[in-house]
């Protein structure tokens, strides 16, 4: 005897518009029936190890795919625990039940608003995984047993104003679903899913790595029907062109092969390597494999890769980056943003969790606290990793620093948690190795005593800031100075402030900034304030004052900046891009043991009106902004004034 249930007219509205807008790639109807499929077979064999006497087969527990061009139908079987005539009703006649006037306005209101969290959280009552088969159908059919029970059921709905249902005495155990399928529409990404290509693709990309064998239009008689296929498939015994016989298969199309859910030692080199090109579209080999398990509140596994070269797009702004999410080995995100942070963006690779919270249709990842703390936990990992990788295989360190490094101290700006972590993992060049790159850990620890800061100096190349002026004294004082020429550098430097925690912390300071004084009491001149007075007047439009140096040992002169100052190189990236930034005029400091300065005293004490010692003050200017790097705003004024001098002492 055939039933046939109406659905409530507010149901009906809610059902369109789950089918309608809530999936926004159809060939995910697969992969929901397919993981429904595969959590039915979970449950029949922890039900048989609870229930001795249920009396089930639990030894080829598998899911069939069975397409059917002539009929246009898929088909997907399991042999998993099936439902009663009530669990039919209670679970996929959920919707009935739940189809009330306040339920859809609630989920109009959020469909209006845009509010996805909002949204799947009221769509994640129906269980709606079932009913995105009508996206692609005319008409489902559905035929059921519960194992353990006699007599199944047959469910059949068009997803419009009812559903039918009908008692099938010699049901088979399980679950079987028949899609019956709608034209093909390439306009509406409705592909021929009685393609058995079409189904290939898509379980190699949402079921690849189900734990149960998948297989599509297997040879003879049907495992969970115990019948002759049909479907493309050939009655036993029967010749098979080469078409057909590509079509139908008793092997499995999903590798079933979780690398992160097998012990390490099962899982050889040679596979990682493969696994890391397929996540990360890459031609080489990682660099290094990083496997871990969460445990505890809530359970996932991680198999994440660092690169031995940096992707080609690490430095684009609309690059994709994240790690692909699985929820239970079922595919749910190709680049999940929010379990990496942008920094990390060169990691690639696999999370697997057990429990998240997720909309419907598993596409828009919620931001809640598991999210939140598996996110916490791989960033130590890596972070802990590439630390670890430096001591203990410093070519792979090196290569991994090349490539990333730059990338990974933009961390610095933007994950003030982990800042001190980052510092530990990175690497910086310094005066103290002309090739060698040394850590924040080994600087601190040649540090003379009474050295209390880290010196730095910022620049375009390596070259550049070595023969900064500002480095002069400190290279002859024995002190020494990293040289950071990273645009990143001009920026993290500023905001962390220091390195280490406590009493222990050492502050950063820039041997470009401030009023650094590194002389002996007895090595202070004296006789200088006249000019220095004159000089701060002379070029007031251009400089803050004009004082003496003791960080100079053989340039006459070099610009300095305030304590806590913008960079002239960050001031000048940040004008390049548009914004405005006042004039921020810098100290001139003198080296007082210069020929060219003490000169130009004795020729003002001699002559403060002549206009020759003005202009030697305004070259000695401009010869301190070209020593670092800086752009004159008259050059051709400076050339013109350079060569007036320069004819005079011929």
């Amino acid at each position: 005897m055939t039933e046939t249930i109406e659905f409530q007219a507010e149901a009906r509205q809610l059902l369109q518009l789950m089918i309608h807008s809530i999936y926004s790639d159809k060939d995910v109807f697969l992969r929901e029936l397919i993981s429904n499929a595969s959590d039915a077979l979970d449950k029949l064999r922890m039900e048989s190890y609870r229930d001795k006497d249920l009396g089930v087969d639990t030894s080829d527990l598998h899911v069939e795919l069975r397409t059917d061009a002539e009929a246009r139908t898929l088909t997907i079987t399991d042999n998993g625990i099936g439902m009663t005539r009530d669990d039919v009703v209670s679970l996929i006649g959920t919707i009935a039940k739940s189809g009330t006037a306040e339920t859809l306005s609630k989920l109009r209101e959020a469909q209006a608003s845009g509010s996805e969290e909002v949204t799947a959280e009221l769509i994640g009552q129906f269980g709606i995984g079932f009913y995105s088969s009508f996206m692609v159908a005319d008409r489902v059919e559905m035929t059921t047993r519960r194992a353990g029970t006699e007599g199944g059921v047959h469910w059949e709905s068009a997803g419009e104003g009812t559903y039918e249902l009908s008692e099938v005495p010699d049901a088979p155990q399980g679950t079987s679903i028949t899609v019956h399928l709608k034209s093909e529409d390439a306009e509406d990404n409705l592909h021929d899913y009685s393609d058995p290509a079409v189904v290939r693709r898509i379980v190699k990309r949402y079921s690849d790595f189900i734990t149960w064998p998948i297989l599509l239009n297997p040879r003879g008689a049907s495992a969970a029907t115990g019948e002759g296929t049909d479907g493309g498939t050939t009655v036993e015994g029967a010749e098979e062109d080469d078409a057909e016989a590509a079509e139908s298969s008793n092997e499995p199309i999903n590798s079933r092969k979780a690398l992160w859910a097998r012990p390490r030692s099962e899982v050889s080199d040679e596979e990682y390597a493969e696994f890391y090109r397929h996540v990360s579209h890459d031609w080489q080999e990682p660099l290094e494999t990083m496997r871990f398990t969460g445990e505890g509140t809530f359970e996932y596994q991680a198999l994440l890769f660092l690169p031995s070269h940096a992707p080609m797009d690490l430095y684009y702004r609309d690059a994709k980056r994240g790690v692909q999410l699985y929820v239970k080995r079922v595919f749910v995100m190709e680049d999940c943003e929010a379990l990496v942070p942008e920094y990390l963006r060169f990691v690639k690779g696999v999370v697997d969790a057990q429990d998240l919270s997720l909309n419907v249709s598993r596409e828009i990842l919620q931001q809640d606290r598991q999210i939140q703390l598996i996110r916490k936990r791989l960033v130590k990992r890596v972070l802990q990793t590439i630390t670890t990788l430096r001591g203990e295989n410093a070519e792979k360190y090196d290569t991994f620093w090349a490539e990333c490094g730059r990338a990974l101290k933009e961390g610095l700006l933007t994950d003030q948690d982990n800042t001190q972590a980052i510092l530990e993992a990175s690497s910086f060049a310094s005066t103290h190795d002309p090739e060698k790159l040394t850590t924040l850990a080994d600087y601190v620890a040649r540090m003379p005593e009474g050295q209390e800061s880290i010196y730095y100096v910022t620049g375009e190349s390596r070259s550049s800031v070595e023969n900064s002026p500002h480095i002069e004294a400190f290279r002859a004082k024995g002190y020494e100075v990293l040289l950071l020429t990273d645009q990143v550098d001009e920026v993290w430097v500023g905001m962390v402030g220091a390195y280490g925690t406590g009493d222990d912390a050492k502050p950063f300071a820039s041997i470009a900034q401030g009023d650094v004084d590194l002389a002996d009491d007895a090595e202070k001149p004296e006789g200088f304030d006249d000019l220095l007075s004159w000089m701060t007047t002379t070029l007031a439009d251009q400089v803050s004052e004009v004082r003496l140096s003791t960080r100079l040992t053989t340039s006459p002169a070099c610009l300095v900046g305030e304590v806590g100052g913008l960079p002239p190189q960050l001031e000048q990236m940040m004008r390049s891009m548009g914004q405005e930034i006042p004039v921020q005029k810098r100290a001139l400091e003198l080296n007082p043991k210069h020929p060219l300065v003490e000169n130009l005293r004795a020729a003002h004490e001699a002559h403060p009106e002549d206009a020759g010692v003005t202009e030697t003050a305004s070259l000695l200017h401009d010869m301190a902004v070209l020593a670092e790097g800086g752009e004159l705003k008259e050059p051709s004024a400076f050339v013109g004034k350079l060569a007036q001098r320069l004819a005079a002492t011929l």
